[in-house]
């Protein structure tokens, strides 16, 4: 039960992550748009018509989400589930109101007919029916099916549907009546069961179909969120809360931690935070704040819940209203100051509240020791503790030893790689033993939630990771030997003998970084090696040296190289552009091409790539370098495609 309405809150972000552009849309040229003339009589000439085609999402939010959550529930996102799930709404509707013209099931009837849809398109999407029927075979047979479903949901939601909306009118009337207890019950329900992934189920309920207004021209309007945007005086009471802990309170969290880690971390540890602070300011995304301190203490996490509660009652009580198109920031504070009531006093209730959670962090950090980010133990794993796995089948030996340490395959449910590290799904990261993962050539293991794991191995993961998948599929994997005599990590090599300066160029044209700058956590701590990093200017990229094309990854996103004299380097082009799928590379070589220094090996579309993606900084690291060896950035600021003598090796 618990993994299917975790599934039914992933499929809800698809239709949400719509909002936002909606939102916008429907506030520029408002005449009250921050109260400045020019900026409403501008705006009403270019975005007027715009704000009024944007109305038709808020007036659909219903059929939005009935395609949005069949796609979220399909196996592989087809379309023909999509289709279906519109198709099973308006069946759904139009049978409910035959019967009863009162019912209005809402979101919740998108919502419904979205999961019907999606579990229907995985049972039957490969179905064959006789010779004669066989047109309608297939993924043709969904929409069929779901209609035929619809039907069926709409004359028993036609006869009790009246029931579920009093008791969700009810439920609405008691948060409303309850006061600043209700908001503060609501704002403390929503924090706890972000964990979980449950915490879009009720926001969907709260701000899409609690409480109805009509507006003059008769139109009516459902959900805190939507009769905000509509002018309705008494919506924006289940939001505003969100704004003092989104805007100011988690992000002096982020300086609470920061303040706390320790002096040698400190440096590394502030990059990290300071982009997650000013991500929950200007766009209200917070959970990759919240992900950092939720395991490491529920205690404290406890502590984030009754302070975002108690934001939700002082804002109440103060009389405060405000909303979002998607999430408490910066932007739709801007955008939505207009219609706002008291947005002055909201701002001096956010500078309160950061104080707070700083205090409060940084009390609660140092008393309980808490290893948040910075502050975590030094490794206990050292290169002697290593296993020697340099044989043919080395790849069958890491595997084994990862399915070992994470748990066995008991505890692991999906695998995935990108360019350099394994992105595993668990059903608890906390029966993973890490030192035996590094023990078995792991760079690092990062935990980023309680069901989710990543594994650093290098540009050579794709092999750990299609090892660990056919270990997976055995009824008895293998268990993995440990040699009596231990040497070095498998990812290890002393193949490098020298490096010329001045026979190394620069690849690409930009800024220089040191590697300890680049925005990432599994780079900027050398978890794949030394090297360094440039924000380019341009997509062109050169080979730095002569030698040999060792890996093209299939997303097009990294490509790994080996010089002459067996200097292996990685170029990963921008920050998690694996998630692109190989849109915005186009890649001149392929592994095993022979390469001379300059030439064009791939090209990246920055203006396309850029606006998708964390950074488009791009770490240059040497994968292979011995343990004595470092590399020195010789000079700083921009560099030219080509320039050589830059770096040094010591």
């Amino acid at each position: 039960m618990l993994g299917f309405l975790q599934k039914i809150g992933k499929s809800l972000m698809l239709p949400i992550a719509v909002l936002p552009a909606a939102g916008l849309l429907l506030r520029l040229g408002q005449p009250d748009l921050l109260n400045i003339k020019f900026i409403a009589e501008a705006g009403n000439a270019f975005f007027g018509s715009m704000a009024i085609g944007q109305d038709a999402v808020f007036s659909n939010l219903a059929l939005l989400f009935a395609i949005g959550v069949a796609i979220g529930f399909a196996k592989d996102n087809n379309g023909a589930a999509a289709l279906a799930g519109a198709i099973g709404y308006m069946v759904l509707t139009f049978t409910t109101h035959a019967i009863n013209p009162a019912v209005n099931m809402g979101v919740l009837g998108g919502i419904i007919s979205g999961i019907i849809a999606g579990i229907l398109y995985n049972r039957f999407h490969d179905i064959h029916l006789p010779t004669w029927l066989a047109f309608f075979g297939g993924r043709r047979f969904i929409p069929i099916i779901t209609a035929l479903a619809g039907v069926i949901l709409g004359i028993i939601f036609g006869y009790i549907w009246p029931y579920v909306q009093d008791g969700i009118d009810a439920l609405a009337h008691w948060i409303t009546s309850a006061g600043a207890i209700g908001y503060a019950a609501y704002g403390f329900l929503n924090r706890l069961l972000i964990p979980l992934g449950l915490h879009h189920i009720i926001n969907t309920l709260v701000w899409f179909d609690f409480g109805t207004f009509k507006d003059a021209a008769g139109s009516v309007y459902h959900g805190d969120i939507t009769r905000f945007l509509h002018h309705d005086p008494t919506a924006g009471t289940f939001t505003t809360g969100f704004f003092p802990i989104m805007m100011f309170g988690l992000p002096a969290a982020c300086f609470a931690m920061m303040a706390t880690a320790k002096t040698d971390r400190r440096r590394k540890t502030a990059g990290l935070l300071l982009g997650m602070a000013l991500t929950s300011f200007v766009t209200g995304v917070t959970e990759p704040i919240e992900f950092g301190f939720m395991f490491v203490s529920p205690l404290l996490y406890v502590i984030h819940a009754l302070l975002t509660a108690s934001s939700f009652a002082v804002t109440y009580l103060l009389g405060i209203h405000d909303s979002f198109s998607f999430s408490a920031s910066l932007i739709d504070y801007i955008l939505n100051f207009g219609i706002a009531q008291k947005p002055i006093l909201l701002l001096l209730v956010g500078l309160i509240y950061g104080v707070i959670y700083f205090i409060v962090f940084y009390f609660v950090i140092k008393w309980r020791d808490l290893k948040t980010p910075g502050r975590e133990d030094e490794d206990e794993f050292t290169d002697d503790d290593t296993v020697n796995l340099s044989s043919e089948d080395k790849y069958t030996h890491m595997a084994a030893g990862f399915l070992k340490g994470l748990g066995g395959k008991e505890n692991l449910t999906n695998i995935d790689n990108c360019a350099t590290r394994l992105r595993l799904d668990v059903r608890d990261s906390g029966n993973i033993d890490e030192s035996m993962i590094k023990r078995f050539g792991a760079r690092g293991v990062m935990k980023t939630s309680k069901s989710s794991v990543q594994i650093i191995v290098g540009p050579d993961v794709e092999f750990a990771a299609n090892a660990l998948k056919r270990l997976y599929s055995l009824d008895h994997p293998p268990e993995p030997e440990t040699p009596a005599t231990q040497t070095v990590p498998v990812n290890k090599s002393d193949a490098v003998k020298k490096f010329e300066k001045d026979s190394f160029i620069a690849p690409i044209s930009g800024k220089l970084l040191k590697i300890g700058d680049v925005p990432d956590k599994v780079f900027s701590e050398k978890m794949m090696g030394d090297g360094f990093g440039i924000e380019p200017s341009d997509g062109e990229v050169l080979s730095p040296f002569n030698g040999v094309v060792k890996s093209v990854f299939p997303t097009n996103h990294a490509i790994g190289l080996e010089s002459e004299d067996g200097l292996e380097l990685l170029i990963h082009m921008g920050l998690d552009t694996v998630n692109l799928k190989g849109e915005g590379f186009t890649v001149y070589v392929k592994d095993g091409d022979c390469i001379k220094q300059g030439q064009k090996l791939a090209n990246l579309d920055i203006d396309f790539i850029k606006d998708k993606v964390p950074s488009i900084v791009t770490p240059i690291i040497f994968t292979n370098l011995e343990q004595d060896k470092k590399v020195i950035l010789l000079k700083e600021g921009k560099i030219e495609r080509g320039d050589n003598g830059f770096i040094d090796l010591e």
